[in-house]
């Protein structure tokens, strides 16, 4: 599919989508709790239905409700009802569900689809033969087989590629038969990780870190409860409705929802818009952000790389070059990022150059600070996304596969045009 995004001016208030991340950590516990769970507000992205496929794979009983699902868990012992089950394009779901599933004591397969059949999943082969586990894949990546049951013990893990391996195994040790003890090096996305503790310890799982999360001791035998909560508003969704908000606001935009429980690495987009010479406010459920000129500006996105697509498209419309750190976590994402938004925002006359671990971004010289360009989504929601910044507030721009944005937020056009965006569709040639 095709949409065109034109220069608009946004008004008014729009409801952040909801976290697909805290949406995939409930669903993942409520699987294991010994009893029904109710979570209200789920996310409709892709990856949380998959997760509810993987749910219910293996062996939780879901009731959709049309505010709520409701998941009776499994008490710690998963029974799978076939022997392979697919986790969708979804990075987080595949490395949740691995270890979940090698808590059962027969064979399963996870599955993946698109560029997640490319993405590594070396550290379970790695791991999780430590606790118990038989473990295969194909040149370490998907689809892979476990077959346990995970028995725990002590290992010592890799977190510099990504703390999702971390958050799979935090989240399926404490049903383990016996106790763990889980030492991490080079930990990244560190606000990640203490989501997932937080949603536990309220799911009641005893699990003990030292402060800088660099060594877990984790109790086996344990059995989570059930809870009834609420999913919070995502700040990954809504950083873009904020840079929006900053770049197009008439003269400002309010977004709802982000009143949140549980901590989100995204919510540094906060910082970020004041260094770029924003201007923010709080309301009474989320935050309200005024159109203003964008400065240049430094930032550091090593434990936030998802908000590198955003902030690319607010350092285009800066009166000078931006700096953007932590690059190397763009690599195994659902493209390489560094690359694509390089290779597509030069589409639009804007230049991204790589400087060691950074990404700077020099803006357009004169006023037109964006071409008119048809820019492709690489099957990547957040590029998808990026692109459409570009054309609010810069030149007409086309987004060659804009339904990309439905692994995360759904309903991201619907929103930017309920509060006065310029959307057309093209077609739905590719």
């Amino acid at each position: 599919m095709i949409l065109r995004v034109s220069p608009s001016e946004l008004a008014g208030t729009v409801l952040a989508p909801p976290s697909k991340s805290v949406t995939q950590r409930l669903l993942a516990t409520a699987l294991l709790a010994g009893g029904t769970s109710r979570i209200e507000g789920i996310s409709e992205s892709d990856d949380c239905t998959a997760a509810l496929a993987a749910v219910a794979a293996l062996g939780g009983e879901i009731e959709l409700g049309e505010d709520a699902v409701e998941v009776t868990g499994c008490a710690g012992r998963p029974k799978p009802r076939a022997s392979s089950f697919a986790c969708g394009e979804s990075g987080l779901g595949f490395r949740l569900f691995a270890p979940i599933a090698a808590l059962a004591d027969t064979p399963v397969e996870l599955t993946a689809e698109g560029t997640l059949t490319k993405r590594p999943m070396s550290t379970y082969l790695e791991s999780l033969p430590a606790l118990g586990v038989q473990v295969t894949a194909t040149n370490g990546r998907p689809p892979v087989h476990v077959h346990g049951p995970l028995r725990g013990g002590r290992l010592r893990v890799d977190g510099s590629v990504s703390s999702q391996f971390l958050t799979g195994l935090l989240t399926a040790l404490p049903c383990a038969q016996g106790d763990s003890e889980v030492e991490v090096v080079g930990l990244v996305s560190r606000p990640y990780v203490e989501m997932t503790l937080h949603v536990l310890r309220d799911f009641g799982l005893t699990i003990e870190a030292d402060a800088d999360l660099s060594h877990f001791r984790i109790p086996g035998g344990q059995i989570p409860h059930p809870i009834t909560t609420a999913v919070d508003g995502d700040w990954s969704g809504a950083a873009f409705l904020l840079v929006a908000g900053m770049l197009a606001g008439a003269p400002h935009l309010e977004v709802a929802g982000l009143d949140n429980r549980y901590v989100q690495a995204d919510e540094a987009i906060r910082g970020a818009l004041l260094f770029a010479g924003g201007r923010t406010s709080a309301t009474d459920t989320g935050l309200r952000v005024d159109r203003r000129p964008v400065r240049p500006f430094t930032v550091d996105l090593t434990d936030s790389p998802d908000l590198f697509p955003p902030l690319v498209a607010l350092a285009a419309f800066a009166d000078g070059p931006s700096t953007l750190r932590g690059a190397g976590r763009l690599l195994h994402k659902e493209t390489d990022r560094a690359e694509v938004l390089t290779r597509e925002f030069a589409r639009a006359g804007i230049a991204i150059d790589h400087a060691g671990d950074a990404l700077v971004v020099t803006p357009r010289p004169g006023p037109d600070r964006v071409l008119p360009a048809r820019l492709h989504s690489h099957g990547d929601h957040r590029i998808a996304m990026a692109a459409a910044l570009l054309g609010l507030a810069g030149a007409p721009i086309e987004i060659d596969g804009a339904e990309a944005v439905a692994k995360s937020y759904p309903a991201f056009f619907d929103d930017l045009e309920s509060v006065g965006a310029l959307i057309a569709w093209v077609s739905t040639a590719r």
